[in-house]
């Protein structure tokens, strides 16, 4: 994949809620697990210049970004082209067991969503890819020229909450019967007329949903980030937190679920007259309402708008 000649312009969103939360101390070791273009761990640099930060973050083009931009941290940041669901892999390889905090930034960085060549945008025209680790084999074509209807619709209607699912994935059929569909502008606009005029949003493309669905089913995102979440909270000492920043309700719910289900100290059904299911506090939970953008920095940055900022603090 081509190089980008300008690095993207990159600001991280709920920048000082996220440092404020995961308080970074001197000598402990912390993980960005979606380092992206290395915003967050610049922030947890500045705020405590003595820790240990390692990225993931399956971009490795984002990668070679942050490695740039936090290159004066020198041998205090360590970054990984990988997925942070193999957290406890990437630990060992560096030889070590446990973290001090764990930080997940669950949105799409400028360098996918500003760039027609990701793929990922209904603005832009580009190829049909939405890949966030270029070198894994689906792309969003291959879904869209390959699903059954049936298929089509469920990922609309699950990961899209799409109300026009079923319309849409006959439109894509149909549309495909006669030529695969290769382009972004061309699956929007399929979309576009899927969908009934008098149901178009007012304030959002029509597409929108759709690109989401057809994203996370491409990247397996929900899927990444169950796994991941259970797979750091397991590495996350005691005392320690984890923040997540979500950009949709399938990810905050997911989030929600998580801790809450970590915060409970008792599993039984209600009607049993004593507990005997032994469960334990694991967690406490930060943030009983999520932490949202403040207007002003809405202002500054558009895409703060739908951010959604959650976190838990390890307690056993």
């Amino acid at each position: 994949m081509a190089k980008h000649q300008q690095p993207p312009i990159h600001r991280p969103v709920l920048r000082k809620e996220v440092v404020l939360l995961i308080n970074p101390q001197p000598g402990r070791i912390y993980v960005d697990g979606t380092v992206g273009l290395g915003g967050h761990t610049e922030a947890l640099f500045e705020a405590q210049p003595e820790i240990t930060v390692i990225g993931i973050d399956l971009d490795a083009e984002a990668v070679e970004i942050a490695g740039k931009r936090l290159s004066r941290f020198g041998g205090r940041v360590h970054l990984i082209h990988g997925n942070f669901r193999d957290i406890a892999d990437h630990l060992n390889r560096l030889g070590s067991k446990s973290i001090a905090g764990l930080l997940l930034d669950l949105g799409l960085s400028s360098l996918q969503v500003d760039f027609a060549s990701r793929g990922f945008s209904f603005r832009l025209d580009g190829p049909l890819d939405m890949r966030m680790d270029p070198s894994q084999d689906l792309t969003a074509s291959d879904l869209v020229n390959a699903a059954s209807e049936g298929a089509l619709t469920d990922i609309l209607r699950r990961f899209g909450e799409e109300r026009f699912a079923g319309r849409i994935a006959r439109g894509i059929v149909t549309a495909r019967a006669e030529n695969p569909l290769r382009t972004t502008q061309a699956l929007a606009e399929i979309v576009r007329q899927a969908i009934p005029k008098r149901y178009h949003p007012k304030h959002i493309d029509p597409a929108t949903r759709t690109f989401q669905a057809l994203r996370i089913a491409v990247n397996r995102e929900l899927e990444n980030l169950k796994a991941g979440l259970e797979a750091g909270f397991e590495v996350v000492e005691p005392g320690g937190v984890i923040a997540v920043v979500s950009f949709h309700s399938l990810e905050d719910r997911t989030v929600k679920e998580f801790f809450r289900a970590k915060a409970l100290s008792c599993i039984c059904p209600p009607d049993l007259p004593v507990c005997v299911c032994d469960k334990h506090v694991e967690a406490e939970i930060l943030t009983r309402k999520p932490i949202r953008a403040s207007c002003a920095e809405v202002v500054e940055n558009p895409r703060a708008r739908s951010a959604k900022l959650r976190a838990a603090r390890k307690v056993i």
